[in-house]
């Protein structure tokens, strides 16, 4: 069983059920969207994926190629190869998005093997000047303290950035689009269209259809009051942009019960 494959997840935050018997497949090399009004708990499942200890799984599984994640740190679950990009990144002052990356690459070479030295310099170097001219990211950037000063639109930038370095199997991002203007939104989907492809399968989490007029999906789901109600191809969004979520609340009283 390959990709990520979540089945009938009951999470609890705060002694409060959020999702309630969630069922939701990724496979690499598809593009699925994660749609639904504030409160549905779309990232609550992003931070149950990713293992958070504030979301406490209390029935279901969440597999990796076959993999149990919830016996996993998130460190552990990174490493397999999951990404998450968060929807309010942190700022680090001190230190530099470049001395972030090849922390977490070496980070992930020293899971593998112990003995290993880390990557070297000049390597390093190479892959990130590839991969933000892959991105069409200034090189300036990697100098600057990750998320420090950012704007919207930089941090968002950073994690696409991020992302790219470390190459995972399927990346959740989080409402990426949250927060970002026109320029900002395009340049971001431009970077995630670009890497793009049979390697990387991505959930991209959103309230709106903007995001997807740049990131056309394969699929598209419905979440609300914690379980996905309508599942369908890139019609569905463009749907939910023109009624809104009026018709899925009559549709799905019971649900809300």
């Amino acid at each position: 069983m390959t990709g990520l494959n979540i089945n009938n997840l009951h999470v609890n935050v705060n002694d409060k059920f959020i999702l309630k018997g969630v069922d939701l497949s990724v496979k690499q090399g598809e593009v699925h969207a994660l749609m639904g009004p504030n409160g549905s708990g779309k990232s609550t499942l992003a931070y149950s994926i990713m293992g958070h200890p504030n979301y406490e799984v209390t029935e279901g599984e969440i597999l990796f190629n076959g993999t149990d994640l919830l016996e996993l740190s998130p460190d552990e679950r990174s490493r397999l190869g999951i990404f998450l990009a968060f929807q309010y990144p942190v700022a680090i002052p001190g230190v530099t998005l470049a001395n972030f990356l090849r922390t977490a690459l070496n980070s992930r070479r020293r899971a593998n093997n112990s003995e290993d030295k880390g990557i070297p310099i000049p390597e390093f170097r190479k892959i990130l000047k590839e991969k933000m001219d892959l991105l069409e990211v200034d090189h300036s950037f990697a100098g600057r303290y990750l998320n420090d000063g950012f704007s919207g639109g930089e941090k968002k930038r950073a994690e696409i950035l991020q992302m790219a370095t470390l190459e995972p199997q399927i990346a959740v991002l989080d409402e990426t689009d949250s927060g970002l203007d026109i320029d900002a939104l395009r340049t971001v989907a431009e970077g995630v269209n670009a890497l793009r492809g049979p390697d990387l399968g991505v959930l991209l989490i959103t309230h709106y259809q903007r995001i997807l007029d740049y990131i056309q999906p394969d699929h598209v789901h419905i979440l609300y009051n914690g379980l996905i109600v309508e599942s369908g191809g890139p019609e569905l969004a463009l749907q939910l942009e023109e009624q809104g979520y009026d018709w899925i609340r009559e549709k799905f009283q019971e649900v809300a019960a």
